[in-house]
């Protein structure tokens, strides 16, 4: 430069960081997705999830701002989060319906009522952070996808209940990165269950 001035490059605003695609959710442990994989008809049809993330989420959150994500960290951590429970997994179904499925599910046949609470303060406190109202709460293990509507009436009807019990002592708020793969999902913080 002729004038002799080196530029500030501090005095430059830094671009606001992309939103994150969050979502409260309940993890499986290791134990129970190998239990729950090894009671699943072995030939499931559709594009199948990642076992290593499945999760039962309590409220989706979609892109958020940092500062969105921060005021809700802060209400999440004021928020009176119910004793631990066990819920036990029972029948295969889908979304919309057996006969033309998008999503293939594992329902939750015991411990609905608490998980649904969950779900009721995961919704509440993503309100007081800003976010929209939630749609319907429908507790289930995604397993499976499909790209065009596809029947699984016969599979639903004939598949045996997976009846495998899971503790939940926590609720996770996670981060979901999708690639070229499979989504992918990081732990931002982690909410303890103590009643």
């Amino acid at each position: 430069m002729a004038s002799g001035v080196v530029p500030d490059w501090r005095s430059r605003e830094e671009p606001e960081p992309l939103p994150e695609r969050l979502f409260l959710a309940v993890p499986l442990d290791p134990a129970t997705r190998r239990a729950v994989a090894a009671r699943l008809p072995r030939a499931l049809p559709g594009r199948r999830t990642d076992p290593a993330g499945w999760h039962l989420t309590l409220r989706f959150l979609g892109d958020t701002s940092r500062f969105r994500r921060e005021r809700l960290l802060d209400v999440l951590d004021d928020v009176a989060w119910p004793a631990p429970f066990t819920l036990r997994f029972g029948s295969l179904g889908a979304f919309p319906s057996p006969a033309r499925a998008r999503v293939l599910w594992l329902g939750v046949d015991e411990g609905t009522a608490e998980l649904a609470a969950l779900a009721r303060e995961a919704s509440a406190a993503a309100l007081d952070a800003g976010f929209a109202a939630a749609d319907r709460f429908e507790p289930h293990l995604t397993l499976a996808r499909f790209g065009e509507p596809t029947s699984v009436e016969a599979l639903v009807r004939r598949a045996p209940p997976v009846v495998v019990p899971l503790e939940v002592p926590e609720v996770v708020l996670y981060r979901s990165e999708r690639s070229l793969g499979p989504a992918r999902y990081h732990v931002v913080a982690r909410f303890p269950l103590d009643g």
